[in-house]
């Protein structure tokens, strides 16, 4: 099985081509084009994402000195520095868009039952925003500072599997509270955010559409208790009461009650204090969702460290969201392959041995299971003195 197949080959396979049609078919990707086609270009990303490439250049010279091979590996088109500037300044980013929710939807059912740290069974999500830092003079569009600019990916990932749900990318200017109005809301499932998204009015949109938010209270906010219940100090717990807001605007943004959790770390001795729509959990649990959070944090900083997303093959609007879809799409193939296959590699470990073996010609399960056994590797003799005394 696949023994004649290169891994780069085996692992494309893995993609769904029909719905990746259909998105191409959607926004007309390939009109009027002969021979370098939308699939050409994702094959190409795909390879930059893959041995950690650096322009558009360096995926062209990499890509022909391997030109025999080019067919086998599902490229047909000329590879060609300015053919792939010009596909990624202008075929519809929302082409890779649409695949990766495709793939994002496919991975989620694959991850629904993974383990997580809170006995739940409701979906939970964290949301965030990382900045990434670009040029001013090459993106005037992605204004952020005066002499700065940048982009934002405000993220939005199920935290069973940490799979990117929902992700849009905006200007560095744009408030990170304002990316609530772009956000799905889904019944019945919580959604994590810091403080910085506190707007009690986008806030009441979960209450409206009956799903839960866990956040951090600032420290001005104006309130009125109205109920408070026992809590087990020794689990680090202070209060567990039921609040309304009495400010002169967050009265009437939010005009139901909210809960209000004080909580000490038992580890770092810091205090917080949650607010959240639910009252059904008990407090101690709300404490540890909202712990979780922290791995939004740990996804941009994985993505950052081994994806593509920092150094980007063109500078217009059109061509960063192009590079930032795929290089997602990759992520959670990835992911697919890995859960899949049930292997037990990290993803970081499967991604360095891709990039070495792309051109190998081995099954891609035996090529990511195989373990190196460290005591054979070990000489079975003890090393001779270089020195006698």
């Amino acid at each position: 099985m696949n023994s004649g197949t290169y891994l780069f080959t085996q692992l494309m396979d893995s993609l769904p081509k029909r719905d990746f049609d259909r998105c191409v078919l959607k926004y007309r990707g390939n009109y009027r084009t002969r021979h370098f086609t939308c699939f050409d270009q994702f094959l190409c990303m795909a390879f930059a994402q893959l041995t950690y490439r650096h322009s558009l250049r360096d995926i062209e010279t990499c890509l022909n000195s391997v030109q025999p091979k080019l067919y086998h590996l599902g490229i047909r088109g000329t590879i060609a520095r300015n053919t792939l500037a010009i596909a990624n300044q202008n075929r519809d980013w929302r082409i890779y868009a649409d695949f990766a929710h495709i793939l994002i939807a496919h991975a989620r059912k694959l991850y629904a039952r993974e383990r997580f740290a809170v006995a739940l069974n409701q979906t939970v999500y964290a949301f965030d925003s990382t900045t990434i830092d670009l040029c001013l003079t090459l993106f005037p569009w992605a204004h952020f500072r005066r002499r700065k600019a940048a982009v934002k990916l405000h993220t939005l990932i199920d935290l069973r599997g940490n799979i990117p749900c929902f992700i849009h990318i905006s200007n560095g200017k744009m408030h990170d509270v304002k990316a609530l109005d772009h956000l799905p809301i889904e019944a019945g499932a919580f959604y994590i955010v810091d403080r910085g998204y506190i707007d009690f009015a986008r806030l009441f949109r979960f209450q409206t559409h009956m799903a839960f938010f866990i956040t951090r209270a600032k420290t001005n906010m104006q309130f009125r208790t109205q109920k408070s219940r026992l809590v087990d100090k020794a689990s680090g717990l202070r209060c567990d009461q039921t609040i309304v807001l009495t400010g002169v605007n967050t009265a009437e943004e939010y005009p139901q009650s909210i809960r209000r959790i004080k909580y000490v770390d038992p580890d770092t001795g810091k205090r917080f204090v949650f607010l959240t729509n639910n009252f059904a959990l008990d407090a101690l649990t709300i404490a540890k969702l909202y712990k979780c959070r922290w791995q939004v944090e740990l996804f941009f900083k994985w993505i950052k460290q081994h994806l593509r997303i920092k150094t980007f093959f063109g500078t217009s609007n059109n061509a960063v969201k192009t590079q930032v879809w795929i290089a997602i799409c990759f992520y959670v193939l990835v992911a697919i392959v890995k859960k899949e296959y049930k292997l037990e590699r990290s993803m970081s470990e499967i991604l360095q041995i891709l990039s070495l073996n792309l051109f190998e010609k081995t099954q891609l399960f035996k090529a990511l299971s195989v373990k190196i056994d460290k005591k054979a590797t070990e000489p079975s003799h003890k090393p001779l003195p270089l020195f006698d005394f």
